[in-house]
């Protein structure tokens, strides 16, 4: 059986795509610090707001971590796709030869590891200050790593599909956050589950399934929204 010969070709264009993403990244790195900013303010904010008794904020920790994640993804993605099309980039993306959901793919994934992993890496200690049972930390980060790969993907979408749209970045919270509303339901119930004595394997499961559909699904969205906004 022979090797298809467009696959090395399409590998080192996303891997060429990935590189530009993440040196962009780099060059607008206050976006990412924004976001992490964000994201440890609005969870320091909550001890402030009701109190520091360990009980109830070992209880709400999960839900404050995974409603602060999702919120603080939202940040960087209106530049997503924004920069490249209005200095006409994305012309030059869309016409390059590569298959348009390898783009969004590459975007998706940049916005990942820029936003979502730094995420997942400083939740454990933020969880720590909300007394989250250690017990609940693995199960809290089980969560966090598909759920943010979700929340990229969904973010990735949205930023697509708002592309070129007056007012975007009001519209671009309005479709990505009910979209996100099943993710932030199984992975704060994953951590929660534990803390009371259960099993998050369920809400895992069911995290892991959700992310199953969404690789395939979302960059086939996304690429028919950017053709229709190239077109």
């Amino acid at each position: 059986m022979q090797d298809d010969p467009e696959g090395p070709g399409l590998r080192r264009g996303f891997l060429a795509l990935l590189m530009r993403e993440l040196r962009l990244s780099v060059r607008h790195g206050g976006d990412t610090l924004a976001a992490l900013l964000f994201f440890v303010l609005v969870i320091a904010l909550f001890p402030l707001a009701i109190g520091p008794e360990p009980k109830m904020l070992a209880r709400i920790a999960p839900g404050i971590i995974w409603v602060a994640a999702l919120l603080a993804a939202l940040l960087p993605l209106d530049r997503l796709f924004g920069a490249d099309f209005e200095d006409g980039s994305l012309d030059h993306l869309l016409l390059s030869g590569l298959p348009v959901s390898l783009l969004v793919a590459a975007k998706a994934l940049a916005h990942w590891l820029v936003t979502g992993l730094p995420l997942c890496l400083a939740a454990v200690p933020l969880a720590v200050m909300l007394r989250l049972p250690d017990a609940a930390l693995p199960a809290l980060l089980g969560g966090l790593l598909p759920g943010t790969v979700l929340l990229s993907l969904l973010g990735t979408t949205g930023a697509a599909i708002v592309l070129g749209a007056r007012r975007a970045a009001a519209l671009l919270p309005l479709i990505v956050l009910p979209l996100a509303t099943p993710v932030l339901i199984f992975g704060a119930a994953a951590a929660d589950a534990v803390t009371t004595g259960g099993s998050a394997r369920p809400h895992l499961l069911l995290l892991s399934a959700l992310l199953a559909a969404a690789l395939p699904l979302c960059p086939v969205a996304a690429s028919a929204a950017l053709r229709q906004a190239a077109g």
